[in-house]
């Protein structure tokens, strides 16, 4: 585990003691299907590439941890985006804010 797991894709379940994430890569596209009661549903084949279980009281103190390096990612490569989308991935709070990966000129 040295060198890391690669995940595109997160499923988070809990149970009263602790808190499951599941880091997961994905195998195939989305693709339409039908259910056993036969509704529609989307199918995303995942593979589970590693999972971490923790108490619920860390569930803060990871939450804080990602928003901090989420701020000094944005301030040193700009806002995250979509992939092939202009729009942000998760708008500033103040619409007339200035996007940080634009210049002021």
């Amino acid at each position: 585990m040295e060198t890391g797991s690669y995940a595109n894709a997160l499923a988070i379940w809990h149970t009263p003691h602790e808190f499951t994430f599941d880091f997961l890569v994905s195998s195939a596209p989305p693709q339409p299907a039908k259910n056993e009661r036969g509704q529609d549903v989307i199918r995303a084949p995942h593979r589970l590439v590693a999972r971490l279980r923790v108490p619920p009281t860390a569930v803060f103190d990871i939450i804080r941890t990602i928003n901090e390096n989420l701020t000094m990612y944005e301030q040193r490569f700009g806002a995250i985006r979509a992939p092939g989308s202009k729009d942000l991935l998760y708008p500033p709070d103040d619409p007339g804010s200035q996007d940080p990966g634009d210049s002021a000129e």
